[in-house]
């Protein structure tokens, strides 16, 4: 298992009680093929409270991906709804966390903030 994969899911523990998550209740569980077999990932989501385990319980949705492409994923070089509808990598259960999935994974390298470049109010006025 690779670096980038372990600390996405670490990631997502530290910065549960953010914004977007704050009002989400679910689970997605992550499968993520290998040559070796399958490793599950399950991150369950309550108002904020971010938990993972790994374990192969039935969860509200269920990302099924190739190891490395979730790597290229978790390094921001990858967009999981670009992924998906290419069908990199399949889903089943409710789509709405699939949308959510863009939020959780990092930003492609070197991409900003809109509000960081875009012009101020005090620019404009």
């Amino acid at each position: 298992m690779s670096e980038a994969t372990e600390e996405f899911f670490a990631g997502l523990v530290r910065h549960g009680h953010e914004r977007l998550t704050r009002k989400t209740c679910g689970s997605i569980r992550f499968d993520l093929i290998h040559p070796d077999g399958t490793d599950h990932w399950l991150v369950t989501i309550d108002r904020g409270t971010v938990r993972v385990t790994r374990e192969a319980r039935t969860a509200d949705t269920v990302i099924h991906a190739d190891e490395s492409l979730f790597e290229r994923m978790a390094r921001g070089e990858v967009k999981p709804l670009s992924a998906w509808l290419r069908n990199d990598i399949t889903t089943e259960g409710q789509f709405r966390y699939v949308v959510l999935l863009e939020r959780l994974f990092a930003p492609p390298p070197g991409a900003r903030h809109p509000r960081a470049v875009g012009p101020t109010a005090r620019d404009r006025a």
